[in-house]
């Protein structure tokens, strides 16, 4: 990749994506932002249309999980957030939403780079290369839209080209592992991806098993088969053996002593990584 990545041109990527040729309903490319996420949550508080998408340029103030900074430095990575209103899905079943946003990475990114080693740590963060460094975060939150209804925003930070020495101990980039694909063409095939594994899911009524999105998960997952220590909200610790993820989306850990215990959140830590390949 060039030193100086190209700007995200909005006018194609809607020529691709927006009706009548895509699916998104509205894609809009801004230059900074706090957070897209913050963005998109206000649009939809006044009425802003399903299936929109906002693509900042460069984030300032962006929140990852348990209230985690995500920062992007301007065009080394692709930042953007994405509003649904899925009418008919139960609530219970939003959940499965930042899962559905991992596995739509993975596809894209495995598209890309079919030899890149991979994996899904659960819920939703993406791990790349040998030593599993984190590539990207994905955050959902709910939200009223106008005109009632839910309403969820899923937000995407994904390092593409950031300098080593600009990202958090642990972390990687897609170009640090060898890709080679532009932005363009990168978040172009995300949100293709995106859109058509939404669509099956929301068509099946947010069911993840008959919309085939479980089994993908389960297998993209690299939580599964590992050793993990799970930090709880509020302190609490859970370490032991994260055999599977339920139909509610939960982790499923075996304690070494005690029963199997279903984690709805918390962050995971792998002590031991599975010894299945990626996928």
């Amino acid at each position: 990749m060039s030193a100086e990545p190209e700007s995200l041109d909005p006018y194609a990527l809607r020529t691709v994506l927006v009706r009548p040729a895509g699916g998104w309903n509205a894609l809009d490319v801004v230059e900074s932002t706090g957070s897209t996420n913050a963005d998109l949550l206000a649009a939809a508080a006044k009425g802003a249309e399903d299936r929109s998408v906002l693509i900042a340029e460069e984030q300032t103030q962006g929140r990852g999980r348990l209230d985690r900074t995500w920062t992007s430095a301007t065009r080394t990575g692709l930042t953007l957030s994405v509003l649904w209103r899925p009418e008919g899905v139960a609530a219970e079943r939003l959940g499965w939403l930042p899962m559905l946003g991992g596995v739509a990475l993975a596809d894209a990114i495995r598209e890309l780079a079919p030899d890149m080693a991979l994996g899904l740590k659960w819920p939703n963060d993406m791990l790349a290369g040998p030593a599993r460094g984190k590539v990207a975060g994905i955050l959902a939150e709910m939200t009223p839209v106008a005109g009632g209804g839910p309403g969820v925003v899923l937000g995407i930070g994904l390092n593409v080209s950031s300098a080593p020495t600009g990202l958090p101990w642990g972390a990687t980039s897609l170009a640090a592992q060898g890709l080679t694909a532009g932005r363009a063409e990168i978040v172009t095939t995300l949100l293709r991806h995106l859109y058509e594994r939404e669509a099956a899911w929301r068509d099946a009524g947010g069911d993840a098993d008959r919309s085939g999105l479980r089994s993908d998960y389960r297998a993209w997952c690299a939580s599964l088969g590992s050793e993990v220590r799970v930090e709880r909200p509020g302190g609490e610790t859970l370490v032991g053996m994260a055999e599977d993820v339920d139909p509610q989306g939960r982790l499923l850990v075996l304690p070494a002593v005690g029963e199997r215990q279903a984690v709805v959140a918390g962050d995971v830590i792998h002590l031991r990584p599975a010894d299945h390949p990626d996928r």
